[in-house]
């Protein structure tokens, strides 16, 4: 009678989790909760991670007037030492070809993680292949020659409304013994390619610190040993992510830039479905070059 019953008991309650675990059919494009909070540090944050950095971004009455859709992030520049830094001292004398290349990795890792979070938005980023393949070809090679090319002519060369120039001002690591950590800064600004106006200037510093109190002597050996750890290259990256997330965070979201982008894919894909219905294969015209040209 009692294998009986742990028999009923245990079927029931498989019965009961089997369809408290039931698949619930949830639709798409609903209320998304905190959408522009989410990922950004506050007080508590900053605290808990010994985090002394801080982000300023400020926006002109024309971004909020009339922002741009097509923006391109173009290279940026390193005003650091291109050399490994820690404390303010550099253990490494690289040659000018090898800060040359360590310059463009650092300020590159930054470019493409904000890239990435601009992407992201409802701006449509130029790829960074072809604005680099643009510069390229024109010679445009150092920030000087960057700097040199008026933005009305950097928005014709490359199709967009906006570009976003950036600089790496600090790259460096920390290591005080009980004490360790990054340093990431940079400054970014975005500029209308139809009248030059500095739409969005933002500048920020993350400090990817760890801290690791001790009272005792072997304990402070054994956590500056640990502390190295620190100092690896994904803390790094983190740093690099987390700066970039941070100031495009804090750039607002424009509503009117999202419908005009919207309506566009509408139209664009009622005149594609009525191209390819009434499409005639006897015309000889391919379908892929006809809808090309009337898009």
């Amino acid at each position: 009678m009692r294998l009986q019953m742990f028999f009923v008991v245990s079927v029931s309650s498989l019965l009961i989790g089997c369809a408290s675990n039931s698949y619930e059919s949830r639709p798409f494009f609903q209320h998304e909760y905190a959408p522009e909070s989410h990922g950004r540090k506050n007080i508590l944050d900053r605290i808990v991670e010994t985090d002394p950095g801080g982000f300023k971004v400020e926006t002109s009455p024309q971004y909020l007037k009339d922002p741009p859709e097509r923006i391109a992030v173009l290279p940026f520049a390193d005003i650091g030492s291109a050399n490994l830094v820690v404390d303010k001292i550099a253990l490494t004398h690289r040659s000018k070809i090898e800060r040359a290349n360590w310059a463009w990795t650092d300020s590159q890792r930054l470019r493409r993680s904000l890239d990435g979070y601009l992407a992201q938005r409802e701006f449509i980023v130029s790829p960074l292949d072809g604005v680099d393949a643009v510069l390229r070809a024109r010679g445009i090679d150092t920030p000087a020659k960057l700097h040199q090319i008026t933005p009305e002519e950097l928005g014709r060369l490359l199709g967009v409304d906006a570009i976003v120039y950036g600089t790496v001002t600090h790259y460096e690591a920390y290591y005080l013994l009980l004490v360790a950590g990054w340093q990431v800064s940079i400054e970014v600004s975005m500029v209308s390619t139809h009248g030059g106006e500095h739409l969005v200037v933002a500048s920020g510093s993350r400090y990817a610190v760890q801290v690791m109190p001790a009272l005792s002597v072997q304990d402070i050996v054994i956590n500056s040993a640990e502390n190295v750890l620190q100092l690896r290259d994904i803390i790094l990256s983190r740093a690099e992510e987390e700066t970039c997330r941070e100031i495009v965070h804090r750039v607002p979201v424009s509503q009117e830039l999202k419908a005009r982008i919207e309506q566009r894919a509408l139209d664009g894909a009622a005149v594609r479905v009525a191209l390819t219905r009434s499409y005639n294969p006897t015309d000889g015209l391919p379908l892929r070059r006809l809808l090309k040209s009337r898009v």
